[in-house]
């Protein structure tokens, strides 16, 4: 487990990268609308998860935390870079080599630019795909996006829960669930659902 969810309550998890801590709002309470009940059933057996079941929908929410942390340290380590030598590659450019006696001169810039580019976008390109590409994360992804669906139909459906909730914003990224792909560690979970915790 991530070193940031020891801080966390029992049953708390965080809703976003740097964001508020979320309490997790129970199984019983989603199972409590008969429509999110069917829903939260029929994705059980599509995607392999008991969405009813308190600690491994709570496990879920914390593992997913940690994925989007990943990728934006993934992000942010190769990402300001790229855009950092970028920037002062043109900015050069405009400033002073296109102001070089030599054709030749300003090839040579536009080569050995273009090829640290060019480097510098390979290892962000793959980062991203080593981290959006993944099939165990997409699983995880796809869990838990379909665990907000389930939640929003909850809410609809008139159980007290909080406008947002998890507080996941969209998956702009990989949450296509891959049945072929084994959990290398199984969720926590009590072994049937949770339903009746405080």
């Amino acid at each position: 487990m991530n070193d940031e969810n020891h801080d966390l309550g029992p049953w708390e998890f965080i809703g976003r990268r740097g964001g508020d801590t979320v309490t997790l709002v129970g199984g019983s309470v989603i199972a409590g609308v008969p429509e999110a009940n069917r829903a939260a059933e029929e994705a059980r057996r599509e995607l392999r998860f008991d969405f009813l079941d308190d600690r491994a929908v709570l496990d879920l929410l914390r593992r997913r935390h940690v994925d989007e942390e990943d990728m934006f340290k993934a992000g942010f380590v190769h990402g300001v870079p790229l855009a950092l030598v970028g920037l002062g590659a043109v900015l050069y450019w405009a400033a002073v080599a296109t102001y070089w006696e030599t054709a030749a001169s300003r090839n040579a810039y536009l080569a050995v630019a273009g090829t640290v580019v060019a480097i510098q976008t390979f290892f962000f390109v793959r980062s991203a795909m080593s981290h959006w590409g993944d099939p165990v994360r997409q699983n995880l992804r796809a869990r838990a996006a379909r665990y907000r669906r389930i939640a929003h139909i909850a809410r609809r459906g008139g159980a007290d829960i909080p406008a947002h909730y998890p507080h996941y914003g969209p998956y702009p990224f990989a949450a296509t669930f891959r049945p072929e792909v084994d959990d290398p560690e199984p969720f926590e979970s009590k072994g049937a659902d949770d339903h009746g915790r405080g």
